[in-house]
């Protein structure tokens, strides 16, 4: 099964945190995760106003006191949310909560690594086989492997190299790497396919969703 899947992180340097993922499978499942701690020193202006102002998952954040939180909490569960416990400190909450749920094909996911490496793993174990598939997955590879531990910590239903489509888009336009990495995915995405996908660009979940639409278009 191919997934397509996108990041978001802290900076381009080898000390950046992953902030969100989002995959998309070829045959339409989903699964997007909202970190909770990855490194907020390193969070510059461009990362607030384009990467966390474009999280989706906004109703999963919460604070005030306790005895709201766990109203709310219930109803989560209510909704088919699965709650982690959450640390409290007096009358109010320190910490976010750890969510999850799946609904119409949307695995949701917020909380800590750790929280986001398990959910994901359950989430693989329904594919026989996967190649991941990013672009420019340099960066988005090494974030997804770190995910797990290390490269030989992935499941072993996954493929431990990544197809990137910046070389599938050189290759179909004939032109180098570097040109194709300036090259525009929503424009690549309606000469292609004559419509645009539906979301905001820097949404990890919505990245992934351009990745498959060009792959499957140029890479036939």
């Amino acid at each position: 099964m191919n997934l397509y899947f996108d990041t978001e992180f802290t900076g381009l340097h080898k000390n950046t945190t992953l902030i969100s993922i989002g995959i998309v499978s070829d045959n339409g499942k989903k699964f997007y995760a909202e970190l909770i701690d990855f490194d907020w020193k390193q969070v510059d202006d461009w990362i607030k106003e384009n990467v966390l102002d474009n999280f989706i998952l906004g109703k999963l954040y919460m604070n005030g006191s306790i005895d709201n939180m766990r109203k709310i909490v219930d109803e989560w569960k209510e909704n088919g949310y699965e709650v982690s416990e959450f640390p409290t400190n007096g009358s109010c909450c320190y910490a976010m909560l750890e969510t999850a749920r799946e609904k119409e094909g949307l695995t949701e996911v917020v909380g800590e690594k750790g929280w986001v490496r398990d959910k994901l793993s359950k989430w693989l174990k329904r594919f026989d086989s996967v190649q991941f598939i990013s672009d420019v997955c340099h960066y988005d590879f090494v974030l997804l492997i770190n995910l797990f531990g290390t490269a030989f910590d992935l499941p072993e239903n996954v493929s431990p190299a990544c197809v990137d489509i910046n070389q599938e888009i050189a290759r179909h336009y004939g032109i180098s790497a570097a040109e194709a990495f300036d090259k525009s995915r929503e424009e690549i995405v309606l000469e292609l396919c004559g419509e645009s996908v539906a979301g905001k660009k820097h949404n990890s979940l919505y990245d992934a969703e351009v990745i498959k639409a060009i792959y499957q278009e140029i890479a036939r």
